[in-house]
């Protein structure tokens, strides 16, 4: 997709199953990209549009401190793709520990906090802005034994439609995808015995992601878009 050949493009988990297609799909559309991750290292990527900027997305100061960095460097932020996120499941809600709905909440609502009040003030000031997040399928359709998880990204989901809401003013967008399972080594290996041809691709996703952030999907904002695969 062309257009982002201008376009600071910051993707958080960039060096993931999921970020690994959506970064390279971002660089092969011509924009810089700055990957936020806690492990990740210039050799991620190749070229010299792609920035690996190591940082603790459950650390507020490490995401400002990002962000400054960001901001120094290019002077702007057009994209901002929140990819990162965490999985843990399996026991009812009244087996499952405190700890459980922390961790959850902790890597999949704290972050885009973070993240959205590092960011947004420099989108705000410049007149424009795309926010993009990946959710589950689990925050709008809840399911058995993934309470904390899910709990964690219907959280996620609102704050995302509220960003969307608050920020319209300014030409800033936010959206969400919902994907189903996706098609990760880790999952795989998860699950081997799965049939991983109704799951979905991370090209796919990437795809999707490309358009909503382009300049046009400028009048959709506040959409939960579900990607569950085939046959979902």
């Amino acid at each position: 997709m062309s257009g982002y050949e201008n376009k600071v493009v910051i993707v958080t988990g960039a060096q993931g199953g999921l970020g690994r297609a959506v970064t390279q799909a971002y660089l092969d559309a011509g924009a810089t990209v700055v990957g936020l991750a806690r492990r990740i290292t210039q050799d991620d990527f190749r070229g010299q549009r792609f920035t690996a900027l190591p940082a603790d997305l459950a650390s507020e100061a490490d995401v400002h401190q990002a962000a400054a960095a960001i901001f120094a460097r290019h002077g702007r932020a057009d994209v901002l793709a929140h990819l990162m996120g965490g999985y843990e499941g399996g026991a009812r809600i009244d087996e499952t520990p405190a700890a459980v709905f922390e961790k959850m909440l902790a890597l999949n609502f704290w972050p885009a906090v973070h993240l959205a009040r590092a960011f947004l003030p420099g989108m705000r000031a410049a007149g424009a802005g795309r926010i993009l997040a990946i959710g589950a399928r689990p925050a709008v359709e809840p399911v058995a034994t993934l309470g904390a998880y899910g709990a964690a990204k219907a959280a996620l989901v609102s704050l995302v439609r509220t960003l969307a809401l608050e920020n319209k003013d300014r030409g800033i967008t936010a959206n969400l995808v919902l994907p189903g399972i996706i098609d990760t080594p880790a999952n795989r290996a998860a699950m081997p015995g799965a049939d991983f041809r109704r799951w979905v691709a991370p090209s796919r996703i990437a795809s999707l992601a490309l358009w909503l952030t382009s300049d046009d999907a400028a009048e959709v904002s506040g959409a939960l878009i579900p990607m569950y695969g085939a046959g979902a």
